[in-house]
């Protein structure tokens, strides 16, 4: 591998790391906003909405960086 294409592996490793975590901590902080929530207010069904929220917002963040390289 030359310096020019490693260079390149690490430009874009640089760019694309942050994506591994952006689906986990997505769904994680929707079920501690959801779970906040269901022990605020004696509720057991908010977890579960906030969980799915959590994994739609990371979908479309997903969606706007990887669109956007294109």
């Amino acid at each position: 591998m030359n310096p020019k294409q490693e260079n390149e592996f690490f430009r874009l490793m640089a760019r694309y790391s942050p994506v591994i975590m952006l689906m986990p901590a997505s769904a994680l902080a929707g079920y501690a906003i959801g779970y906040g929530l269901d022990y605020l207010f004696s509720t057991a069904f908010l977890r579960f909405v906030f969980l799915i929220l959590g994994v739609v917002s990371g979908i479309v963040q997903l969606i706007r960086i990887l669109g956007r390289d294109t």
